[in-house]
């Protein structure tokens, strides 16, 4: 139905195709933002981000779109669809265009080092362990794909990226001691750089706030902070007030139980002499 589709040119995410596939059956059928959302109980605003690709709508939204517009099903197949466009996951797709909205982005990572800050070798080899049974083929696009988000850092706003890094994660042999070598050595890198604050969470500090890793989005706009977290084969993503500032918390108590950046750098160096012995 979306002829300006048609005659556009370059990529298009999948969130924007979708939100302007909502926004021309809307105008065909002279119904409001309000009377789209309605069936799904989301309001005007949830709407607008649909339509204007800054959100991917939710399995719920589709389907009462398919109810509002008499589409049966056709909607939450263009969803579906739409929400693998670019190879992203489903569930990762919402988190993906917060980030590239993001003013700031606080990370806490137990285990395993930050999408943001793994190296193509380290990324391969936690694919090929996580998912063992996919081609090489399909391997190499899940670390095309994750590489891409570094986009993020070159746009003309980058975001302020601070990590808080467990110590576990530059313990773990992830592919090989020449994997990890080389990993550090990119951690040292951006840790000198002005686009990353990295503080390390050593194991002498005792017991962690949370054992789970979790991102905080910050925006400049008078958008909510956004909490997200991965569970099994999911990603959620939520602005709820209370649980948002209960994960602002533990990440504070986290940075004050690190190192400084400075004497996490130098700790970076030291574990670094450990893998290329």
């Amino acid at each position: 139905m979306s002829d300006g589709l048609k005659r556009a040119t370059g990529p298009v995410s999948g969130a924007a195709y979708f939100g302007a596939e909502v926004r021309e059956w809307r105008l065909g059928k002279g119904l409001s933002q309000r009377e789209v959302g309605a069936p799904a109980r989301y309001g005007q605003q949830y709407v607008a981000k649909v339509e204007a690709g800054d959100r991917m709508a939710s399995p719920e939204f589709a389907d009462g779109c398919d109810q509002v517009f008499g589409t049966p099903g056709m909607f939450a197949r263009l969803r579906d669809r739409c929400a693998e466009k670019g190879g992203y996951p489903d569930w990762f797709e919402p988190y993906r265009l917060l980030e590239l909205r993001a003013s700031a982005a606080l990370t806490f990572s137990n285990g395993l080092i930050a999408g943001l800050l793994q190296t193509e070798a380290y990324a391969h080899a936690m694919f090929r362990k996580g998912c063992p049974t996919d081609d090489l083929d399909e391997t190499a696009a899940k670390v095309a794909r994750r590489l891409k988000r570094r986009e993020v850092l070159e746009r003309e706003n980058p975001p302020l990226v601070w990590v808080v890094l467990d110590e576990s994660c530059l313990r773990r042999t992830i592919g090989s001691p020449a994997v990890m070598a080389e990993q550090l050595a990119h951690l040292i890198k951006e840790a000198e750089s002005p686009r990353f604050t990295i503080q390390l969470l050593p194991f002498s500090s005792g017991a962690i706030s949370w054992h789970l890793g979790f991102t905080l989005l910050k925006f400049d706009d008078d958008e909510p902070d956004m909490l997200y977290q991965e569970t099994l084969g999911a990603g959620h993503v939520t602005d709820s007030r209370k649980v948002v500032a209960e994960a602002s918390l533990i990440y504070d108590r986290m940075r004050a139980d690190a190192l400084s950046p400075a004497a996490s750098l130098k700790r970076l160096r030291e574990v670094m002499k450990d893998w290329t012995r």
